[in-house]
């Protein structure tokens, strides 16, 4: 049996969603991998290698979990060191989505002996049986995958959805804030995360492209799950928050060098300020005081870093 929830909540986070006062640093990890024990080019180890070299703290490689590939939970424990961790973890896949014939679920922080999805699971159900099991679950590249708000508000177990997929971004659908914000204006708690979902085949985007900034006290791969599923962290093309801080009346955002920082949300429109090598501004939410509203900050090259959802009528 599934973990208990609200009604109406396809997941819940922290109140605010803002990590950045929170004990101890940020940790910087992909969450979605691909190695040669599915379809992707390299060993788990060389995978890993490669993060460790672009300065990642962590990787979750998460095969595909089909018969194809002998449903694996690719066991990446001799791959950690003081430095360097992994989480253990799969893309599970099940009938069906409205658009597609199987669902594509990353679920992190899965058991060895997970067991394959039953002859009558579906991917919801999946979904489920994976959360219960201990595993930070999330809507994997929604927008490449064509998920509608039905699709996505049966995924009822879903700690956050992959807003940003590097993989599809060749498609020209590698964002999928658009679903994320509608999801959020019905009242389901989800947070927001950005991955490579990097299989490193020859002609694939360069790795080390998307990834998550996670803040806890140690490179602990317990507590660092445990901080992805209460909502302790950002995510980045580029940028690096600083800081974001809620006043009576505004948000406090210290960043990179940014030339566009602006907060977005629940209702239409924005709040922007733009410049040259902003570091630091202040951006009124009155306008999504009922609701929620997230910052992005862009830089000169057009990367971009992410908040998650800021709940304002809970903060």
């Amino acid at each position: 049996m599934h973990e208990s929830r609200p009604a109406g909540s396809l997941g819940r986070p922290g109140a605010s969603g803002l990590p950045f006062d929170r004990p101890g640093r940020f940790w910087r990890g992909n969450l979605h991998t691909h190695s040669d024990a599915s379809d992707g080019a390299l060993t788990p180890r060389q995978t890993a290698r490669r993060y460790q070299e672009c300065g990642y703290d962590f990787l979750a490689i998460t095969d595909h979990f089909r018969p194809e590939y002998g449903f694996p939970v690719t066991d990446t424990r001799a791959l950690r060191s003081p430095g360097f961790t992994t989480l253990l973890g799969a893309e599970l896949h099940a009938p069906r989505t409205e658009a597609g014939p199987s669902w594509h679920i990353v679920a992190v922080g899965l058991p060895l002996d997970f067991a394959p999805p039953r002859a009558d699971e579906n991917g919801p159900q999946l979904a489920r049986r994976a959360r219960a099991a201990g595993a930070f679950v999330g809507m994997a590249h929604p927008s490449a995958s064509l998920l509608t708000v039905d699709d996505a508000e049966s995924l009822d177990s879903a700690h956050a959805v992959e807003v940003y997929n590097a993989l599809a971004e060749r498609e020209h659908r590698g964002d999928s804030w658009h679903l994320t914000d509608t999801l959020l204006n019905r009242g389901h708690r989800l947070t927001a995360y950005a991955a490579d979902d990097a299989h490193l085949q020859p002609h694939d985007p360069p790795a080390c492209a998307a990834w998550v900034q996670v803040r806890a006290e140690t490179l602990d791969p317990g507590r660092l799950l445990a901080a992805l599923k209460a909502g302790y962290f950002y995510s980045s093309t580029g940028p690096e928050l600083h800081d974001v801080q809620l006043t009576d009346d505004a948000v406090l955002v210290r960043c990179s060098p940014a030339r566009k920082v602006f907060l977005s949300g629940g209702a239409p429109g924005a709040q922007v300020v733009e410049g040259v090598d902003l570091t630091e501004c202040s951006l009124p939410y009155e306008m999504f005081r009922r609701g929620f509203c997230r910052v992005t900050v862009e830089d000169a090259s057009g990367g971009r870093a992410w908040t998650n959802p800021i709940h304002l009528d809970v903060a």
